[in-house]
């Protein structure tokens, strides 16, 4: 029986491991972006994959890209991380996150509905203590991490009162090859494998970092988890590991780079403690994190020493 999937944000490096592990899967897959820019890494059997292109945050146009459609599972990686504050244009991070699920459900055909996995963010605890556990009250501290905990209640309440198929999964630190390299790892990565001198912060942060393989393993398990539905679940290593150690690791890996530790303050609010609890991600999902530290920042650092040389 064919499985019919939509991913929305399909081409975004959350979203390009997923719709490759999908075809592996044997899913029907189909991605739904807001532009087409291509995948952030090679997918195998591409031409097997329907992309459709929209506006998500605008209701009609994405009826249309949806129209006469239906899908058997949905999994939403649409937005991006943007931690701007409300006051300097914080209003479309909240559209981008809550907004868009909204007009999604309204546009899905529910009849052949059977899994949806909302691609939920450690950022939804804020300043809660570690390790974070699904049942603590969320406390955002962006319009970024109010726009997820305002999703994860509104699927909630959809499950509770419409039996709505949604799963929320809260990953944490997620790493791998492909990610933006705007973002904190391929930052170091490219800094070290140039070996360039880079201002950091004093990294005393705890974080919880997952390797990409691992955590598209856990939102497939979600996926199709009957005893999941309507619950919120932790996809992390479940281990605390300081950003200062993570870039010493990085240094001693590549024998390059000069971090320049201290330089960059603290964000305002920031947690200094991340990393989740997964007894839950255990017990509903039968789901571990397999890859190492070690072996996910070979893979990765493998990776980028490869784009430099492109």
């Amino acid at each position: 029986m064919t499985k019919k999937l939509l991913i929305l944000g399909g081409q975004g490096f959350i979203g390009s491991h997923l719709v490759a592990s999908a075809l592996q899967k044997k899913y029907q897959v189909t991605v739904l972006s807001l532009r087409q820019k291509g995948f952030s890494i090679p997918i195998p059997r591409a031409e097997h994959i329907e992309i459709l292109t929209a506006n998500a945050t605008r209701t009609k146009e994405l009826q249309q890209a949806l129209q006469d459609k239906s899908f058997n599972y949905v999994i939403n990686c649409s937005g991006y991380i943007d931690h701007t504050l409300y006051k300097d244009g914080g209003r479309s991070v909240i559209d981008q996150h809550f907004t868009v699920l909204m007009n999604l459900v309204e546009c899905l055909n529910r009849e052949t509905l059977e899994g949806f996995v909302q691609i939920g963010s450690s950022d939804e605890y804020g300043n809660t203590p570690a390790p974070q556990v699904e049942s603590q009250q969320e406390s955002p501290i962006s319009p970024y991490s109010l726009g997820k905990v305002a999703a994860t209640h509104f699927l909630q309440m959809l499950h509770r009162t419409e039996s709505f198929p949604a799963v929320i999964v809260r990953i944490f630190l997620t790493y791998g090859p492909g990610q933006d390299n705007r973002r904190f790892l391929p930052q170091i990565i490219q800094g070290c494998l140039q070996d360039k001198s880079f201002p950091t912060s004093a990294g005393e942060q705890l974080r919880d970092f997952c390797y990409i393989h691992d955590i598209a393993e856990g939102v497939f398990k979600a996926l199709e988890a009957p005893k999941a539905k309507g619950e919120i679940v932790n996809l992390a290593s479940g281990k605390g590991v300081s950003i200062r150690s993570m870039i010493e690791a990085i240094c001693r890996m590549t024998k390059k780079g000069k971090p320049e530790f201290g330089k960059i303050s603290y964000r305002t609010g920031e947690n200094m403690a991340l990393y989740a609890n997964i007894e839950k991600a255990q017990k509903l999902l039968g789901w571990y994190p397999v890859i190492s530290i070690e072996e996910g920042l070979k893979n990765t650092i493998r990776y980028y020493q490869q784009q430099l040389k492109e």
